[in-house]
């Protein structure tokens, strides 16, 4: 999977919600990989990802609603757009 492919499948899934609502990662992985549990060896990948792009200011992760590293142990994670951004489904904002 490359990580073209999820960072715009996350920009697909938070272009279809309302402003200001998130995903979990898991999901990211599961539209990826949707057959049996193979979407789990993807999480790792996807994290990566996510914390790119939160380190390039085009995504928030938050745990509890608190910014965190994506890539940090510690539970669960949600992925969701700085305020005042949106995300073209290429990944670029708007």
């Amino acid at each position: 999977m490359t990580d073209a492919a999820i960072e715009g499948c996350i920009a697909a899934l938070l272009g279809a919600r309302r402003p200001g609502a998130t995903v979990c990662p898991s999901e990211v992985a599961r539209t990826l990989l949707p057959e049996g549990g193979r979407w789990r060896s993807l999480m790792p990948q996807v994290r990566q990802v996510a914390q790119h792009l939160a380190q390039a200011g085009r995504l928030r992760v938050t745990r509890g609603g608190v910014p965190v590293d994506a890539t940090a142990p510690g539970g669960p994670i949600r992925l969701g757009l700085p305020s005042g951004l949106g995300m073209a489904a290429d990944g670029k904002r708007r």
